[in-house]
């Protein structure tokens, strides 16, 4: 018997075919506000991407070609808005797995009036393997992904060899993965698979962590952290290879 292959996941579940996935998210269910889902009806033919169409061509996204930005888990968008916001150079791409946070973030666009913002409700390991094209992005954005606390749980963090290999070949050359985290041990263990890993310079001049950049906003979760005492490290990282 010839061995079945599947394009997509999608194609296989529907055929009734279980696959084991990585996954770029801990599934979590939320209900949507009525402005985040007059948002998402109002709006998603002109802001929304979808995983099923496959390759994007980033020539002809967005009203003007220009650099572009990807940024993995932006919760409720806040940040990411404001960086498309002050960003009109830039084109962006959210990638958010949580309805209620892709509804607020368009919503928020919508209000700001952001143009140059496109997002995906999917998991950001597919997306990356099927729609983003090779060498395609100036900047890829990960900003406080769950840490995954526990020493026994450190496997399911998305920052592993394999996934820092998928970004480096979806960055342009001299592109930039940009990481952030409050949690100390997952940044030492980032700063430690960025370092073994081909093709990347730190942009850190003291080979570990970055000042954060004004590009990023200071969150109001981080502000309360600050004021706490809690620490949040910045990892720049640019492929050169």
């Amino acid at each position: 018997m010839t061995k079945r292959t599947h394009k997509t996941v999608e194609q296989a579940e529907q055929e009734g075919k279980y696959i084991r996935k990585v996954r770029s998210f801990v599934k979590r269910e939320g209900r949507l506000t009525k402005g985040q889902a007059r948002a998402l009806d109002d709006h998603w033919q002109t802001m929304g991407l979808d995983h099923e169409n496959g390759m994007i061509d980033p020539a002809t996204l967005f009203a003007k070609a220009q650099p572009l930005v990807l940024e993995i888990g932006f919760g409720m968008g806040t940040s990411l808005v404001e960086m498309a916001k002050n960003g009109d150079h830039e084109n962006y791409i959210g990638v958010e797995v949580h309805r209620p946070g892709v509804g607020a973030c368009i919503a928020l666009a919508q209000e700001s009036g952001v143009e140059n913002l496109k997002v995906y409700q999917h998991d950001a390991i597919e997306v990356l393997a099927d729609c983003i094209p090779d060498g395609s992005l100036a900047k890829v954005q990960l900003f406080f992904p769950d840490p995954w606390h526990k020493k026994k749980h450190h496997k399911r963090r998305i920052v592993q060899p394999e996934f820092v290999e998928t970004i480096r070949q979806k960055l342009q050359i001299g592109g930039v993965f940009h990481m952030a985290t409050d949690w100390e041990n997952y940044a030492e263990c980032m700063l430690e698979d960025m370092n073994s890993a081909p093709g990347f310079v730190n942009l850190s001049e003291s080979d570990d962590y970055v000042p954060r950049p004004d590009s990023r906003p200071l969150t109001k979760f981080e502000q309360r952290g600050h004021r706490l005492g809690h620490g949040v490290w910045d990892l720049q990282f640019k492929r050169i290879d």
